[in-house]
């Protein structure tokens, strides 16, 4: 199976995919079925404190997985999730300090 690899390439792909049903099962979690997904995200540009838990939920799934691949020992792909998720995070203080 393709995710049982062991290099970068793909650490950075799940890197990328892992917060995206972070914010998925946050959507739901929190908002379904009360508020549509255009609803959801107007909130979000409203009340920018929810900006900060939909973030840190997404990258507690990139935790997650990267928790799995460590303790797989499949340290290339972890290497590759670690690096996304310290882009996500650098990113995601950028955002915070412009949406003041």
């Amino acid at each position: 199976m393709i995710l049982q690899k062991d290099n970068l390439r793909l650490g950075l792909v799940v890197g990328v995919i892992a917060p995206l049903f972070g914010m998925v099962i946050y959507y739901f979690w929190k908002f379904f079925p009360t508020f549509s997904i255009g609803d959801f995200l107007h909130v979000l540009v409203v009340q920018k404190t929810l900006i900060t838990a939909l973030i840190s939920f997404s990258l507690l799934a990139n935790a997650v997985v990267f928790t799995l691949y460590i303790n797989t020992r499949r340290d290339r792909t972890a290497k590759g999730i670690f690096i996304i998720t310290c882009i996500y995070a650098v990113a995601a203080f950028v955002l915070k300090m412009f949406l003041r």
